[in-house]
């Protein structure tokens, strides 16, 4: 790992522009093919999961993936794991109560019950509900939140979750095919050891989940390169650069269409260059969305696959802990591809040119290489337009100094860290041996499965390999014990980002505000009822006091997640943002918070029974009191089981 050397410096974040920080934190010199400590998380099950007939969104992509990565002998070069599901706990550390139960309880049979859940949590089309779709958030979010829990303490120097990077999910409602937002997760728990974390994206899309969750904290600074304009979400614009303490924290780069791999580079290593500069993460968190490949359906960029690993070899050249994620992506294929040479490449393997005999290999031709070309497509981003932007970000960069170094106790989650200490390499999964795992209710399986008739990605493609926006139809965007793995197991996806371009954003040349979606951006009558970044009843900002007497550790965390009012100024310059939730984020404590209300309304409902019963009035209201405050999650709510995987020591 790099060696980081910190210069104590008396700056605060106010009046940082003259500050010319060291260059303390530089590529090293270390070969590409250098040998990294690489953990790779895959859960057999995940490639089961089916959002549905003819949604954009594949699980299976996850499956072909590691086809490729067993057949190409990567096994050999890293530790495979099968990550602890995620519980609802864990998921309530960002989500709230209310919106993890609704995710556990419903399913495609009881749904209709659930209509008013549905509208306010975004459940629908781009979300929809589908058979074990609990499971599959849980999958997603236990291979990022172990990743992140295996770099905190060492045990690797890249940690892999392809089936992650699921950036739309917001606190309290779906969002552009994502449910659970699994990088927010293992941002937390990096955050219990590491003082700052760095979040990229090279997703097409903006990575407007994870930006709102850190909008306003210095421990976490986010950067996304994405397409902005009339695409979903419409957010992401030069101008967001964080409120607070967080302000200047919030990087977006704001590109056009037809990007390739030289115009990427010149900003996508300048850029990151100078976050390291300035900012000196101690972890890299990369969500490596594959939509920004050539020939997506969805997206609109024109970089080939060695330009999409560009980035991830750029940024492990840092030495720094990295988790790599996964994301958009809707050329399965193309998918594959990139994350299995990426894959490779993290491990310092080259891989041939020529793709292995393997259960997918038909999916591979005419020419069965491993390689995504780019087209001829134009690019509309121009030198001046990337310089622009550009100068602009590196005059943010200025003004932010170095982030505080706080120091802070939080303990890890202890089930998860004494499993690791019990079982030293936790999870590890042979190359070659059958995953031995009970068979479940074959009917449910039968309905989950993704079958191969739905594998293909060259229906209803439009020019250029890309599916036209008209082919989504009303699709509305708003977006350890060991286990073995055989070669044959399936892999499945990971979350996405995608979609449907019908949202007018406005134009961003020169950094101006963009506009909130507006339905009549959909082409060809698309129906686009509802805009991505709706405000979340759920997430209502709490009292700044509820954070303000944390101590110790707790303050640590407050700190990092505080709730906060909208800001005014900010809504005004991009309405997209005045339609989100008005609170920020405050997960770690927002369980508690609505435990602790919870118990005031009881007890509020038990002294109006006390006086019912000595004066006879205000009963009734004292027991509606009542039964509202003990209502809680439903008890009927069910918590997938883990099963136990019979273990084999790897040889």
């Amino acid at each position: 790992m790099a060696s980081t050397t910190f210069i104590p410096s008396n700056h605060s974040n106010a009046g940082m522009g003259s500050f010319q920080p060291q260059p303390l934190l530089t590529p090293t010199s270390r070969s590409p093919s250098w040998k990294s400590r690489v953990c790779y998380f895959f859960d057999s099950d995940i490639g089961n999961y089916h959002y549905g007939p003819g949604h954009p969104m594949k699980p299976s992509r996850i499956r072909m993936c590691h086809s490729l990565v067993m057949n190409y002998g990567l096994y050999k070069k890293m530790e495979i794991f099968r990550a602890k599901p995620a519980t609802k706990r864990e998921m309530s550390q960002f989500h709230t109560d209310e919106y993890v139960d609704f995710l556990a309880r419903v399913t495609p049979d009881n749904v209709d019950a659930f209509v008013r859940e549905q509208a306010k949590f975004n459940v629908g089309d781009d979300c929809p509900v589908f058979d074990g779709l609990f499971e599959y958030c849980s999958i997603s979010a236990g291979g990022s939140m172990e990743g992140a829990a295996r770099l905190s303490r060492d045990k690797c120097d890249i940690a892999i979750n392809w089936a992650g990077g699921l950036h739309h999910a917001k606190k309290g409602e779906a969002s552009g095919f994502c449910y659970i937002n699994d990088i927010v997760l293992g941002i937390l728990e990096l955050l219990r050891y590491h003082q700052r974390v760095l979040y990229i994206d090279i997703d097409v899309h903006h990575g407007d989940g994870v930006e709102e969750a850190f909008y306003t904290t210095d421990r976490v600074m986010t950067c996304s390169f994405h397409k902005y304009g009339e695409f979903f979400p419409g957010t992401g614009e030069l101008r967001d650069i964080g409120l607070g303490k967080g302000k200047y924290y919030t990087c977006n780069f704001p590109l056009r269409d037809g990007i390739n791999d030289e115009n990427y580079k010149s900003v996508f290593e300048p850029v990151i260059s100078k976050i390291m500069e300035y900012y000196q993460p101690s972890a890299v968190v990369l969500q490596c969305g594959s939509d920004s490949l050539a020939g997506d359906k969805i997206g609109g960029f024109n970089l080939s696959m060695r330009g999409h690993a560009n980035c991830v070899e750029y940024v492990k050249s840092f030495g720094l802990p990295l988790l790599l994620l996964g994301g958009g992506g809707y050329t399965i294929r193309n998918v594959s591809r990139a994350w299995a040479y990426e894959t490779g490449l993290a491990a310092g393997q080259e891989l041939s040119a020529q793709v292995p005999v393997n259960e997918y290999y038909e999916y591979f031709g005419p020419d069965y290489r491993l390689d995504v070309r780019p087209s001829n497509a134009e690019d509309h981003n121009s030198r001046e337009y990337l310089d622009k932007i550009k100068v602009q970000v590196f005059e943010n960069l200025r003004n932010t100094g170095f982030a505080p170094s706080i120091q802070g106790h939080i303990e890890p989650r202890l089930p998860r860290d004494e499993l690791m200490d019990d079982e030293d390499d936790m999870a590890r999964e042979g190359p070659l041996d059958p995953d031995v795992r009970a068979s479940k209710d074959a009917a449910t399986r039968e309905r989950r499965v993704q079958r191969d008739g739905d594998l293909s990605d060259s229906e209803d493609e439009g020019e250029d390999g890309r599916r036209n926006i008209s082919s989504f139809g009303g699709l509305r965007r708003r977006t350890p014990s060991r286990n073995e793995f055989s070669a044959s197991v399936h892999p499945n996806g990971s979350l996405g980002t995608g979609a449907a371009n019908g949202y007018h954003a406005g134009s961003h040349e020169n950094g101006s505000g963009g506009h909130h979606a507006q339905e009549n951006g959909a082409p060809n009558g698309a129906s686009v009822s509802h805009a991505k970044g709706s405000s979340s009843p759920s997430a209502a900002a709490a009292p700044a006091s509820s954070t303000a007497a944390a101590s110790g550790g707790d303050a640590l965390l407050s700190e990092v997640l505080n709730t906060s009012e909208s800001n005014p100024d900010r809504a005004s310059a991009n309405p997209a943002w005045a339609a989100r939730s008005p609170g920020i984020m405050d997960p770690i404590f927002q369980r508690e918070r609505e435990q602790e209300g919870r118990q005031r309304q009881s007890a509020i409902a038990d002294a109006g029974r006390e006086d019912a019963a000595e004066g006879g009035g205000g009963g009734e209201g004292g027991a509606a009191s009542a039964t509202s405050a003990d209502a809680g999650p439903s008890s009927g709510a069910t918590v997938p089981a883990t099963e136990d995987v019979e273990m084999k020591d790897a040889s």
